[in-house]
């Protein structure tokens, strides 16, 4: 099962504001499968997100 991260998600956690442009940097390590729909991602978090076998979908 792969999770969902998403502006919706952003939203309502307050992590973004509806004006808001996301961007997804690639700082840390990722270990779960995530679904993440943002407006920008830097190189190395598409590639993380996509090494644990999720999917970085951009809006």
């Amino acid at each position: 099962m792969t999770d969902t991260v998403d502006l919706d998600v952003l939203l309502a956690t307050r992590l973004a504001r509806k004006t808001d442009l996301v961007k997804i940097l690639g700082r840390g390590e990722l270990k779960a499968k995530l679904k993440v729909s943002a407006h920008k991602f830097t190189a190395t978090a598409k590639a993380a997100i996509e090494a644990a076998g999720g999917e970085a979908v951009t809006l």
